[in-house]
């Protein structure tokens, strides 16, 4: 299998960073083939065009986040919940990639093709919230949003999902058991 796993956080040396190296490790540890993108390190405009018909050209670096997109059997975004949502990295990265005749096709009636299918995700994300409060007080919008309204209207399926936290006031053993579960998850890729 083809991996790509996706850092979101904008700084390599975060928990966000650590877990993204343990599931890369997992998963070449069972036998798949991985790639990680750093999206700190891309340069790219984050901003879509804001008018329609607008044309906006990939940079360099964006134009190879999209070849490995598509170079992709399965999909790892990692990244820190901040104020509910993913950082605005990430969001830019994802307005500029998963753009109309790449990852959907729209059809005047209002249905549409699905033009990443084959692929699945996995998402895995850090916060501070307490979990019970994002899931039945918040309702969960950063994951619902990626999951639900991004990668399966794409097409992207299943789409797994981790949650870590409290980080605030974690200590190192438990920040040890979050990575040791991200290189376990990473490890079950050779099940499928």
């Amino acid at each position: 299998m083809k991996v790509l796993v996706i850092l979101g956080h904008p700084n390599h040396a975060s928990l966000c960073g650590a877990l993204a190296e343990a599931y890369a490790g997992g998963a070449r540890q069972s036998g798949q083939d991985v790639r990680i993108l750093r999206l700190g390190d891309l340069a790219f405009d984050t901003n879509y065009p804001t008018r329609p018909g607008d044309a906006q050209t990939d940079e360099p670096d964006l134009a190879q986040a999209r070849a490995l997109v598509v170079w992709a059997d399965h999909l790892v975004f990692i990244f820190p919940n901040w104020w509910g949502m993913m950082p605005a990295l990430l969001k830019g990265f994802i307005d500029r990639i998963f753009t109309p005749g790449f990852a959907f096709h729209l059809y005047d009636d209002g249905t549409w093709d699905r033009l990443l299918k084959g692929r699945s995700a996995q998402i895995i994300t850090t916060m501070d919230t307490p979990g019970w409060v994002y899931r039945f007080i918040y309702g969960q919008p950063g994951t619902n949003a990626l999951k639900r309204a991004t990668l399966q209207f794409c097409g992207i399926t299943p789409v797994r999902v981790l949650r870590f936290g409290t980080v605030f006031n974690s200590t190192a053993p438990q920040r040890g058991h979050w990575i040791g579960l991200a290189r376990a998850a990473g490890r079950r890729l050779a099940h499928g």
